[in-house]
């Protein structure tokens, strides 16, 4: 059985939140041997994307924080998404990862859709309401990008909780939690 590594990108805005806490409780539930890598991207920020896709060709070799989010991202086989809602979607540090994602698909020699195709796009989140609709544009957001590269949808796993600890306190989110990666 081939090994399998979860990518955990934090996208929060502080450290220790609902959302981050959510992840950790489902990740407690992976099988044994599974690699776990957690990043914060609070900690790896990106500078502002630029599109430069056109003319083609003009996109080179990341540097700094996006070269570890690219390696780190190549290099599994699950990534987990971890964004509270934010303004009914993921928050800026999260949609300017995925925004890297466009010119990662530029550069030569990184091949990343065809290495990107078959891995598995996963969402934790937390939303501050009790109608998880809300959450819809950012789980419509992950689901398309994992079908743009090929890569399988896993869905999302979502809590309800605003002030730290309270999605803890959310039974039916900690009980999807406990069989959200099986």
């Amino acid at each position: 059985m081939t090994s399998r590594t979860f990518l955990f990108l934090l996208g929060s805005g502080r450290a220790d939140g609902n959302t981050e806490a959510l992840a950790r409780l489902a990740a407690e539930q992976l099988p044994a041997g599974t690699r776990q890598h957690w990043l914060s991207l609070r900690d790896l920020p990106l500078p502002e994307f630029e599109d430069l896709r056109h003319p083609v060709g003009r996109h080179t070799e990341p540097t700094g924080h996006a070269a570890t989010l690219l390696e780190a991202t190549l290099a599994a086989t699950d990534v987990v998404i971890v964004s509270p809602l934010y303004w009914y979607s993921v928050t800026s540090s999260t949609k300017r990862y995925l925004d890297h994602w466009s010119s990662w698909l530029e550069v030569p020699g990184i091949d990343f859709a065809a290495r990107m195709a078959g891995k598995t796009l996963w969402g934790v989140s937390t939303l501050a309401d009790d109608d998880p609709s809300v959450a819809e544009p950012l789980t419509g957001t992950l689901r398309h990008s994992a079908g743009y590269l090929g890569m399988r949808w896993g869905g999302t796993l979502l809590g309800n909780g605003s002030r730290p600890g309270d999605v803890l306190s959310d039974t039916g989110a900690v009980n999807r939690a406990k069989t959200f990666f099986s």
